[in-house]
């Protein structure tokens, strides 16, 4: 195997080629591959190949299990340079220079095999590692090892992939048998939501998005499934409410744009869980307040609009509903809207920095809405006295098991896959509990 440092280059044949990146993992280290003008932009966002978006158009390009195939002789006449880059993912800490082994192998079939070294980067979250490039009619190898440090949206965007909420329309290349088209999500044409063979659901709005976001949720959405798939829910599909505190004591979190970080990163769950693919929410103190639902197509706009602790915003007036902890409102008011007849399963999550006082006011309200088709998730931000919240698993007197809790000092510190299989780990048992006890039909 011959290895090129950075910079080098080498002839290849055009046999059918295989790109495989040590280190490149989905949801850690995320595998890319662009097909390049010459003026090194994709012509439409199909020229980018991921794990949503397999394979190009014609073909020519195509990854499957980690693993990128070239077919070079029925690369597009337009296509000058391919582009083999890795982001990470943006909740993973530090740099690409710290992932041990960082390497492309290229390999042909009857011909030389190259290693690649990652070489020279220091900062970058992504990078391009190998460009596979014409050359006066032949195909040339190259080390390129060069990135970015703003990780994912700097590589798309150097490379012009739409990073906007609404995809670019980018007229279609010239030739008839080359038709454009983006790596939307796969959709019915009634827009109703649709669930893949690895149980990723996909609702109405997601094609809204720029490439860009559409990847982001998707590993979030794998992230949910997985935990799903793991712990054998079925027919989870219900309805999805976030109650977030809002008291005083949160202002260094508002402040920091921790709660816009945690909002947004519930949307994926309702994707999976709630029949619109919506997030209802409330903002919690003294009193309560019903806020628009969290869509997907809209979730930047929303947490702008209303993740505030005081002032008039979008209309609601955050003022009114006091800077002290009282739970009881905000839980008689999401057990009233429960459906009792149509039983459809909901989960609440309900965020929280403490408080709780209310020991036994709250503990006759679990123990009442156990016989409802709600299971309360109930999420500790900080290191406060929780009260009540830290008995639930030992509490008496329910027909069954309907809440959850755990504290964790900054939810900023989880990865998806830790926050969500902390989210989501009692919700099954309690869907199957509840089917037994027929609080679900």
């Amino acid at each position: 195997m011959t290895s090129l440092t950075r910079g080098a280059n080498s002839p290849i044949d055009t046999a059918t080629t295989t790109v495989e990146v040590t280190g490149a993992r989905q949801g850690t280290i995320d595998l890319f591959v662009f097909q390049l003008g010459a003026d090194l932009k994709v012509r439409t966002d199909a020229d980018l190949v991921f794990f949503n978006n397999p394979s190009t158009p014609e073909g020519a390009v195509t990854l499957s299990g980690g693993r990128v195939t070239l077919n070079l002789g029925t690369v597009p006449t337009a296509i000058d340079t391919l582009a083999v880059a890795v982001a990470l993912d943006e909740n993973v800490p530090g740099s690409l220079a710290q992932v041990p082994w960082l390497a492309v192998t290229v390999t042909q079939t009857g011909g030389t095999s190259f290693e690649i070294p990652a070489e020279g980067l220091t900062t970058e979250r992504s990078a391009v590692l190998l460009e596979v490039y014409r050359r006066n009619g032949s195909w040339k190898v190259r080390n390129r090892s060069a990135g970015w440090s703003g990780g994912l949206d700097a590589l798309v965007t150097e490379h012009g992939v739409s990073v906007n909420e609404t995809p670019a329309q980018t007229p279609a290349p010239a030739q008839a048998s080359e038709p454009a088209r983006t790596p939307a999500l796969a959709q019915s044409a009634s827009g109703s939501a649709t669930v893949d063979g690895n149980g990723v659901r996909t609702v109405p709005g997601e094609a809204t998005l720029s490439l860009v976001k559409r990847e982001k949720l998707n590993l979030q959405k794998r992230e949910v499934a997985k935990v799903l798939l793991h712990k054998g829910a079925s027919n989870p599909v219900g309805r999805v409410v976030l109650v977030m505190d809002n008291t005083g004591s949160m202002s260094k979190r508002y402040r920091s744009g921790e709660v816009k970080r945690i909002i947004e990163r519930m949307v994926p769950v309702a994707t999976q869980l709630d029949s619109d693919g919506n997030l209802e929410a409330y903002a919690y103190a003294q009193r309560f307040v019903k806020l628009p639902d969290v869509t997907v197509a809209d979730a930047d706009t929303w947490v702008n609009t209303y993740v505030h602790l005081r002032g008039r915003h979008g209309d609601i007036d955050f003022d009114a509903i006091g800077g002290t902890n009282n739970e009881i409102p905000i839980m008689e008011e999401i057990i009233s809207t429960l459906d009792k007849t149509a039983a459809v399963p909901t989960l609440v999550l309900f965020f929280t920095d403490g408080g709780f006082h209310a020991k036994e006011q709250i503990t006759t309200l679990m123990r009442t809405a156990s016989a409802l088709p709600a299971f309360w998730q109930f999420i500790g931000i900080g290191k406060s006295s929780f009260g009540v919240l830290e008995k639930l698993d030992n509490l008496t007197g329910r027909l069954v098991d309907n809440a959850g809790f755990f504290a964790v000092e900054n939810i900023d510190t989880l990865s998806d896959g830790t926050l969500y299989e902390l989210l989501l780990s009692e919700y099954p048992d309690w869907l199957r509990a509840a089917r037994k006890a027929r609080v679900l039909s």
